[in-house]
């Protein structure tokens, strides 16, 4: 059996680096602003959800320039996927998984990570950072966001999830990169 690669272990026994963490949240950013525009000149039902990351993210990147951190350029997991949602009619998959996951494991990811990496202690003094939060009750937002999304989605396939899966892992296993 084969030793198992870093994104394949528990999130606990990951050993992240802020500089890989940043990758992440800028990467995270690219696919972010890139849903978000696409929503802007396609559906009205899923603009203004509550569910919008790229105003928290930008902030937490502000943020940590402000603290003197280097911000890297977007990355291939990042700039591929936003490129394929781009061209892809079939995103509103992608929307679906990418703000639910974000909505639920990413905050206990996130967590865990900024534990891991000392960030909550020695770097943030304690800071949530604005990616994990929301205006708003969290479960009703999203229950929203489902319902109308449950509409829109009657009789189709799941050909894209995996695709999803595929691509917003790459985003996440940034985390675990090394400069």
């Amino acid at each position: 059996m084969q030793p198992k690669q870093p994104e394949e272990r528990s999130v606990s026994k990951w050993d992240p680096t802020i500089d890989g963490y940043l990758k992440f949240l800028v990467d995270s950013m690219v696919v972010f602003d890139t849903l978000e525009k696409i929503i802007q000149h396609v559906n009205d039902e899923f603009r203004n959800t509550g569910l919008e990351r790229c105003a928290n993210l930008a902030k937490d990147l502000k943020w940590f320039k402000e603290e003197g951190h280097a911000i890297p350029e977007p990355s291939s997991p990042g700039l591929n996927y936003a490129k394929y949602l781009k061209d892809e009619q079939a995103f509103i998959c992608h929307f679906y998984n990418i703000y639910f996951a974000h909505s639920a494991g990413g905050r206990m990811i996130g967590k865990k990570i900024t534990d891991q990496i000392h960030v909550a202690e020695k770097l943030l003094n304690k800071k949530e950072l604005e990616f994990y939060k929301w205006d708003g009750n969290l479960s009703q937002l999203l229950q929203n966001v489902r319902d109308k999304l449950n509409k829109v989605t009657e009789g189709w396939t799941e050909e894209e999830t995996e695709k999803t899966f595929k691509m917003s892992g790459e985003v996440l296993r940034l985390i675990l990169s090394r400069s």
